[in-house]
């Protein structure tokens, strides 16, 4: 599962990209995956570096099936 890491019932990954144009590609790409999954990470966004964090909202801020699948369609973006 790529280099997510668990913190405080969330999966969170970083981003580098080599500009902030390239990190707004990223985002927009990430936003597209989200609406098809009906499912919205957090996106934390610093000039090239990019923060996403999933969590459940809906289950009570908890990991589940939903934040992994998500975290799976993102990893599968070639970035």
């Amino acid at each position: 599962r790529g280099m997510w890491k668990k913190e405080d019932q969330k999966l969170v990954r970083e981003f580098t990209f080599n500009s902030f144009p390239g990190a707004l590609d990223f985002i927009q790409e990430v936003g597209l995956i989200a609406e098809a999954h009906r499912h919205h990470p957090t996106i934390i966004n610093a000039y090239n570096k990019v923060r996403l964090e999933l969590t459940t909202r809906d289950a009570g801020d908890t990991l589940t099936s939903k934040d992994y699948a998500l975290a799976d369609a993102i990893d599968a973006l070639s970035h």
